[in-house]
């Protein structure tokens, strides 16, 4: 019978197949998306074994990517895919912060630029962008990432709230912020609002 692994035995395993996940991005722009995905999933449930020490803590696993030069984090549980951004179609008509429509696992997801809904400064699409796939049981959509960090587990207590530099509309979609300089997003109130619906989902 094998023995449990220990804590820190689970805390290198979860690093191997981060950094594996790191390499394997970094050689291909292109590697299978649900290869990706399942690789995704692999860790999620390798963080979900990992024993918690500091009991009565709550802590909330996220999902870490960058935009532009900050680093934005939101609930895994609100995540449903990351992959390179495939090919996708713009959609004349539609709101300024709608890249356009891709297509996921066979059915139509819209593609948000959280880069001009945030009105933070734009730069060109490079040769890395990112989908980041949220969704739950009524919504569906797709946040543009320039790189994917990984995951991680951060106290929810911890979040620093009401900052002065975060102000206007970019300050109704989030949780908070890290100690250090993570943005925390509110991915539930992403998916909820109404005006984020750019069509009606497969």
């Amino acid at each position: 019978m094998t023995e449990p692994l220990s804590t820190d035995q689970r805390w290198m395993q979860i690093r191997e197949r981060l950094a594996q996940f790191e390499q394997r991005v970094q050689e291909s722009f292109s590697p299978d998306p649900l290869e990706s995905e399942e690789r995704l999933l692999e860790r999620t449930r390798a963080w979900a074994r990992v024993v918690d020490d500091d009991r009565g803590v709550e802590r909330m696993e996220v999902l870490c990517f960058t935009i532009g030069e900050e680093v934005y984090a939101i609930e895994s549980t609100c995540v449903s895919a990351v992959m390179p951004l495939p090919q996708f179609t713009p959609l004349p008509g539609t709101p300024p912060f709608v890249l356009g429509i891709v297509n996921v696992r066979g059915h139509v997801v819209s593609v948000l630029d959280l880069r001009v809904f945030f009105e933070l400064p734009i730069e060109g699409l490079s040769d890395r962008n990112y989908l980041v796939v949220l969704r739950d049981d009524d919504m569906e959509f797709g946040l543009l990432a320039d790189r994917i960090r990984g995951i991680e587990q951060l106290r929810r207590d911890a979040l620093q709230t009401g900052l002065a530099n975060l102000t206007g509309i970019r300050a109704s979609y989030l949780l908070g912020v890290t100690e250090d300089q993570k943005t925390v997003l509110d991915g539930r109130r992403l998916l909820g609002d109404p005006g984020l619906r750019i069509q009606d989902e497969d």
